[in-house]
């Protein structure tokens, strides 16, 4: 039986490609319309994992992501960093000068910003999804369009790549998290992420993170968001490396749960390599 795997955006998005990648061909990816979506799959037993995209190298975080990790029972079982590579797509016969809108998801527009300023005359738009850019333009054929997409996108929907590799820095990396219902051990190079909320008072977060200092624990990130309906209150997520079965990680962790109000342990897993499809 194939492992069900539900990703957001449309056949031909990043999300796909980072599933593929990671699960193999021992594998039915699903295309889902919504990040809140992909959380709820798997939280509802329609699928064994969800591909989330939690940050990239050059346009920092998918805020939204994290928030979804917050509000879900779901642990992370591993990660993938994929090497994104940014086209311009049309129809065929359409040529760069014929091009007034060009459609795409905020974080690929984001990606792509030192490109788009040389266009004169263009509309930039944010879509919901890179691939579901490509299908509308296809679709729709809009021949004063183009969508910013992979090259699998334009090999989906029959389209031609104007531009290959317009992202602004060609070191442009998704790290994708994978998440499932159980928590995993990892069997190599381990990393733990954890949500915390501190206490109100002065050096809250200096006494919080010098629980790993202290025990010479590396911090690999670390993100605040703010909790809604608690202005001016905010989560922290954090990544430290190590398994947080290890004898000084679980003396660290349960040191941080005696300062914070908040604590939750969204899992171990292997640290991910990067993919250059």
């Amino acid at each position: 039986m194939k492992t069900i795997v539900s990703y957001q955006g449309e056949r031909g998005a990043f999300s796909e490609q980072a599933a593929k990648a990671y699960f193999g061909k021992n594998s039915t990816a699903i295309a889902r319309e919504s990040f809140h979506d992909i959380f709820q799959d798997v939280a509802k037993r329609r699928s064994s994992y969800a591909v989330v995209p939690i940050e990239n190298s050059l346009f920092g975080s998918v805020h939204q992501n994290f928030d979804l990790l917050w509000k879900f029972k779901v642990y992370i079982v591993g990660e993938i960093k994929l090497r994104i590579k940014m086209n311009l797509l049309a129809l065929p016969g359409v040529t760069i000068k014929d091009v007034r809108y060009v459609y795409s998801h905020p974080q690929a527009l984001g990606q792509c910003e030192k490109f788009l300023r040389t266009l004169k005359r263009v509309a930039v738009t944010p879509f919901y999804d890179t691939a579901g850019a490509a299908r509308m333009v296809a679709e729709e054929h809009r021949r004063d369009s183009a969508a910013i997409a992979s090259s699998q996108a334009a090999s989906d929907y029959r389209l031609k790549i104007l531009r290959a590799g317009i992202e602004s820095d060609h070191k442009n990396f998704t790290r994708f998290l994978i998440i499932g219902r159980k928590r995993i051990i990892p069997r190599r190079h381990p990393k733990t992420s954890i949500i915390f909320a501190t206490k109100n008072i002065p050096g809250a977060l200096f006494k919080c993170l010098s629980v790993f200092a202290l025990r010479n624990i590396n911090l690999l990130k670390i993100e605040s968001r703010p909790i809604v309906g608690a202005p001016w209150e905010y989560l922290f997520y954090a990544d430290i490396e190590g398994d947080a079965g290890e004898f000084e990680r679980v003396n660290a962790l349960n040191h941080l749960q005696e300062l914070t109000t908040y604590y939750k342990n969204l899992g171990s897993y292997e640290t991910g390599g990067n993919v250059n499809p």
